[in-house]
């Protein structure tokens, strides 16, 4: 059974920075993509940042570009997200989210086989 475990949410101020992690268990990947969406209440989930198993290739919702940094490390099967200048606008809850897929990059939620809990961050202005 895989598990995803995200950690380091919580709440600060405008501006401010943060460091997303999630650590996959209960099964090695050899392949895959790994991802980070959000949801805010009342919208729809969406796709924030999804990098490749190589690292070399990453995508990026448009509106955190040039603040964000998806980063993973394979040996420890683990995702990072890197979060600067953060907005009120970031307000979300979090999830991390693994596709087991033969594509160097996906970004539809569809693709995603293993999704975590989430964790909720909190920007105030």
């Amino acid at each position: 059974q895989v598990q995803l475990v995200e950690s380091g949410g919580g709440l600060v101020q405008a501006g401010g920075s943060l460091r997303l992690s999630c650590a996959a268990s209960g099964r090695t990947f050899s392949r895959g993509v790994m991802g980070w969406f959000r949801q805010a209440p009342g919208k729809e989930r969406e796709l924030v940042a999804a990098i490749s198993w190589s690292g070399s290739s990453s995508r990026y919702a448009d509106s955190v570009k040039g603040r964000f940094t998806i980063s993973r490390d394979n040996a420890k099967n683990t995702v990072y997200l890197q979060m600067n200048d953060l907005k009120p606008e970031d307000t979300a809850l979090y999830y991390c989210a693994v596709a087991d897929t033969v594509f160097t990059m996906v970004v539809s939620p569809n693709f995603f086989n293993y999704w975590g809990q989430g964790t909720q961050l909190t920007v105030s202005s």
